[in-house]
């Protein structure tokens, strides 16, 4: 059977999402170290103080390795405020996001099958929602630390002011979409009986 247009687009957005989710996971663990680069410069003198010269790419990357995984420690033993601040943000906005990513793949593979209209697309959206909204409270209440921290209103120029709005209303729709694809599971399975 030949492929809707509908599921070879599902098709291309399960390998974009997918992608995602891979890259996503790979940066958690570098987290704690580059929360603690204040600019790109500090990560460019970084990276040329990790690589001497002469030096082969691979003891170069082995020494950022290090560094990743010491400033996890570092961290917690230098009681950086502003970093651990932002690697808590971003190691829980992280997470959340990998779990949104997880179930859209689930609900694209329901595509894929021609069968979207199922119970368990409707749970994945819940699901989805309610990362949405964990992520737009994790940002309000670092925008909200983050004004009381410096004392100015230069947090509410920041993208934590841009998440808490965005993440709200994408936690709403994935809400009314799930809703909808509740509602179309019933249809569905009242259909299927009467025929």
């Amino acid at each position: 059977m030949e492929k809707t247009a509908v599921q070879k687009l599902a098709g291309a957005l399960k390998v974009l999402v997918s992608i995602t989710f891979v890259c996503n996971l790979l940066v958690l663990p570098l987290l704690a170290g580059l929360a603690r680069l204040r600019s790109l410069e500090e990560l460019t003198a970084g990276i040329s103080y990790f690589g001497a010269e002469g030096e082969k790419g691979g003891i170069i990357i082995l020494r950022l390795a290090a560094y990743f995984l010491a400033s996890w420690q570092e961290i917690w033993l230098l009681e950086e405020t502003y970093a651990l601040v932002l690697t808590a943000f971003l190691l829980f906005c992280g997470v959340c996001t990998a779990v949104v990513l997880w179930q859209a793949r689930r609900v694209l593979d329901t595509v894929l099958e021609g069968l979207p209209f199922q119970e368990k697309n409707s749970k994945s959206l819940r699901r989805s929602a309610v990362c949405s909204f964990l992520i737009s409270a994790a940002a309000l209440v670092r925008l909200i630390w983050g004004l009381a921290y410096y004392r100015t209103i230069e947090p509410l120029l920041s993208y934590n002011a841009l998440f808490v709005p965005v993440f709200f209303m994408a936690g709403l729709l994935c809400l009314v979409m799930s809703a909808l694809f509740r509602q179309a599971a019933e249809l569905k399975a009242e259909n299927d009986l009467t025929i």
